[in-house]
């Protein structure tokens, strides 16, 4: 086993570009591929594979060495990073731990999340529904992530219920011009997808 827990092979990782309104990067959301570097459909597999996925994008990106660049860095992580079951690389301010939606909130998570912010990660919620979970975890959340398939089902009031603690929101799935002048006439303070740019196969760091 590697120093942060990737003791499957390397796989390829992909980054997507996560941008301000005006086009500057923030940073960029890394995704575990196939051999093949295709989306390999991680969230629909069981939740150990899911650990392992997790892994190996963070010790491609920690592993050697910390990534360069300034730019954030989002990882989805699972309960398992969460609560110490699986480790972590040192925080760094700029590792932004993504915490997928089928992450529970029970007393070891939410005191996970606390540990973590308190030792210097960021933490963001991935696929904001406004479900029971990610209502209680929103008070950890630095940012929270809204696919837009979901801005009609969400509506303003889901929207605003997101900022209530602060957190900045990020439109994922922005996949045309046309979303895009949605994303931004519903405040959006960041934007994520094929507009703004596809995933792009990187080497062994970032």
């Amino acid at each position: 086993m590697t120093p942060h827990g990737a003791e499957t092979p390397h796989r390829p990782v992909a980054r997507q570009p996560i941008r301000r309104p005006d086009g500057g990067v923030l940073g960029h959301e890394y995704l575990y591929r196939s051999h093949s570097g295709r989306s390999a459909g991680v969230d629909r597999w069981p939740a150990d594979r899911q650990d392992a996925a997790s892994a190996s994008v963070l010790h491609t990106l920690y592993g050697p060495r910390t990534p360069c660049g300034t730019g954030l860095v989002f990882v989805n992580v699972t309960r398992a990073f969460l609560v110490g079951e699986r480790p972590l690389p040192p925080a760094d301010r700029r590792l932004v731990l993504e915490v997928v939606e089928s992450v529970p909130a029970d007393a070891a998570t939410m005191a996970g999340l606390a540990r973590l912010r308190d030792s210097g990660y960021r933490v963001a919620l991935d696929d904001w529904t406004a479900s029971p979970a990610q209502r209680a975890m929103l008070c950890h959340a630095d940012f929270v992530k809204v696919d837009c398939r979901d801005l009609d089902r969400l509506g303003e009031a889901g929207l605003h219920e997101a900022r209530t603690r602060g957190a900045q929101l990020v439109a994922e799935r922005v996949s045309d011009e046309r979303l895009q002048e949605r994303c931004l006439a519903l405040r959006f303070d960041l934007l994520q997808g094929y507009a703004l740019g596809r995933p792009a196969l990187i080497g062994a760091v970032a």
